[in-house]
């Protein structure tokens, strides 16, 4: 179960009270607006005061320890708070953990200003206020989609059918499905799928970037000349440097992956991987030259 208020103060779940108040002060002094004036330093320190409003409480606490981040439909407190605008950050804990349980105090206002409240509470017995109605579920995609993009056919707890997936997403990252969750009178839920990326053996990934090892003749690595290499996206001709080195790296640019924030596309990578003939496959003559003229 996920719990990113530790995460925000940077701190385990296990962490004392002690630990959490040191962790806490630290945090603060970091960030406090009046001495780090960098963009979003206000913001952060906001959200430290809130993990702490809350660590630091024993009821609170204890709630948030059982719950974890299913209080914020399933998001870090980072990415829920930012969904709700500019809603003042004390207003949003004072509604999840007011008097009387989850959803206390909640006015009409504040629920249509939520859409269909705050998630995660409504199968909690004893707690009343919120309706959960996003269904949480996963996939597993190819990694060539992932690099891609394309269409997955989704069979899974919110029913039966195709659904896009964006070049450039990553694993671990969240597709939301409007109106494909539960449906209850307060409304038709999310289905938010968290997404797995199937591993590739001939890449690895590095940022937006991707590593493929390719193997080059001896031939080729020493006196240079042209390759054919097949890529995801496309078969390229690459030129392969005279002397080149086993390990080294050719850059091709924006084979990469896409950073869907920036649409940046990062590089391809193609690491050498020199091979070497046998020995036994040589001439005699050759074996002799190489004997002599090769050091040591």
């Amino acid at each position: 179960m996920a719990k990113s208020l530790y995460q925000t103060l940077e701190i385990s779940e296990n962490a004392s009270a002690d630990e959490i108040k040191k962790a806490y002060r630290k945090l603060a002094r970091k960030y406090h607006p009046d001495i780090n004036k960098e963009p979003g330093a206000e913001d952060k320190f906001k959200e430290i005061n809130a993990a702490y409003e809350v660590l630091s409480d024993e009821n609170k606490k204890a709630q948030y320890d059982r719950f974890g981040d299913s209080m914020f439909g399933g998001q870090s407190f980072h990415d829920f708070r930012n969904a709700q605008g500019n809603m003042d950050i004390n207003d949003i804990l004072s509604h999840i953990f007011g008097q009387g349980g989850f959803g206390a105090g909640t006015s009409q206002n504040f629920h249509s200003s939520f859409g269909r409240g705050f998630g995660g509470f409504g199968d909690f017995g004893g707690f009343g206020g919120g309706v959960d109605n996003d269904i949480l579920d996963s996939i597993t995609i190819p990694f060539e989609s992932a690099l891609l993009g394309g269409s997955y056919h989704y069979s899974g707890k919110g029913g039966e059918f195709t659904i896009k997936i964006p070049s450039g997403i990553r694993d671990n990252e969240t597709i939301r499905l409007k109106d494909k969750g539960a449906k209850t009178r307060y409304g038709t839920g999310d289905l938010l799928l968290k997404v797995r990326v199937a591993p590739n053996p001939e890449y690895s990934i590095d940022g937006d970037d991707l590593l493929k090892d390719i193997e080059v003749p001896l031939k080729l690595a020493l006196f240079g000349g042209k390759m054919k290499v097949s890529t995801l996206q496309k078969d390229i001709t690459i030129t392969i440097p005279q002397n080149t080195k086993n390990g080294q790296k050719l850059r091709i640019k924006e084979l990469g992956l896409k950073n869907r924030k920036t649409q940046y596309v990062g590089n391809l990578y193609l690491r050498i991987k020199v091979v070497l003939p046998k020995v036994e496959d040589l001439s005699p003559e050759l074996k002799e030259m190489l004997q002599t003229q090769l050091t040591d």
